[in-house]
C-alpha cells in the first residue's frame, strides 16, 4: 500500500510503499499497538506510519547507528 505522510520532524511529505492492509491500519488507529498489528514491518516502516519521519530524515537530525 502506498502511504503518503507529512513528517512531524521536517514537514516534508514522503510516500512509502509498505506491506500493510487497511485492516491493520484501522486496528492501529483505533488504539492497538502498532508492533502487535504490524509485526512484519521494520521499525523504520512503523515510524513512518506513525510520524511520517523517514530513516534518512531521522539520521540527518539524530545521527545514524
Amino acid at each position: 500500500m502506498l502511504i503518503r505522510k507529512r513528517s512531524d520532524l521536517t514537514g516534508n511529505t514522503s510516500t512509502m510503499n509498505i506491506e500493510v492492509t487497511a485492516e491493520q491500519l484501522t486496528s492501529w488507529r483505533w488504539g492497538a499497538l502498532i508492533q502487535k498489528v504490524m509485526p512484519n514491518l521494520t521499525s523504520e516502516e512503523r515510524e513512518f506510519i506513525m510520524t511520517g519521519i523517514t530513516a534518512p530524515e531521522w539520521n540527518s537530525v539524530f545521527g545514524g547507528d
